[in-house]
């Protein structure tokens, strides 16, 4: 099958299981969409959704959570793992927001990228979910299902972004985000995963998963 018809297969087929997708982590506004995206580096959209109500209901503005203490806001976001550097990041960009931003998150992706604690995969999801950028993130599971579908090497996840944005149309980057992360977590795990029986792999999976 040609990439562009695996294209139209895989982008039809998100859309008949998954028309409507909302961003999976809880937030009120960019600020705290751009918190919540920082912590949930290395771990679960669960787990960050866990701590984020009692975080954010202390502060949900950076000049609010520049009041917090590094101590009561690692003790938050403990659960969510590397507290320490999650920590010192979340104050250090509040600081930045609040200095040189009116305390306001830019639409700005270069800048976003000069945060403590957001690399490029953060600024995309924000950028996209923030300010409807077009912007295809790439996290583990869009890492790992665009590798199995034949579309990208799956040599480095800056290789796979560069694929996906040249294999895709612009229009639907931000939404075939979040419909590969939840095929990917309801259809296509990491583990245990039998390719046969994936409504989409079983039709674009690349040959080498079915010897």
């Amino acid at each position: 099958m040609l990439k562009k018809d695996k294209v139209t297969f895989i982008i039809d087929k998100l859309e008949e299981i998954y028309p409507e997708v909302n961003p999976p982590l809880n937030h009120s506004n960019n600020y705290t969409l751009l918190i919540a995206v920082l912590l949930s580096a290395n771990t679960t959209d669960k787990s960050v959704n866990k701590v984020t109500p009692t975080l954010f209901n202390k502060a949900d503005t950076p000049e609010k959570m520049l009041k917090l203490n590094y101590e009561t806001i690692y003790g938050i976001i403990r659960p969510c793992g590397l507290g320490p550097a999650k920590s010192k990041a979340i104050l250090g960009l509040s600081k930045i927001l609040v200095t040189d931003y009116n305390s306001e998150v830019p639409n700005d992706f270069t800048a976003l990228e000069s945060f403590p604690g957001v690399g490029h995969k953060t600024a995309s999801v924000v950028i996209s979910q923030a300010f409807g950028v077009p912007a295809f993130a790439v996290d583990t599971h869009v890492h790992r299902l665009i590798y199995r579908w034949g579309l990208s090497s799956g040599k480095s996840v800056k290789v796979t972004e560069k694929d996906a944005k040249r294999l895709f149309p612009k229009e639907k980057w931000s939404k075939l985000h979040l419909q590969i992360v939840f095929y990917g977590r309801d259809y296509c795990p990491a583990k245990n995963f039998n390719p046969k029986k994936c409504p989409i792999t079983s039709v674009v999976g690349r040959k080498s998963l079915f010897k």
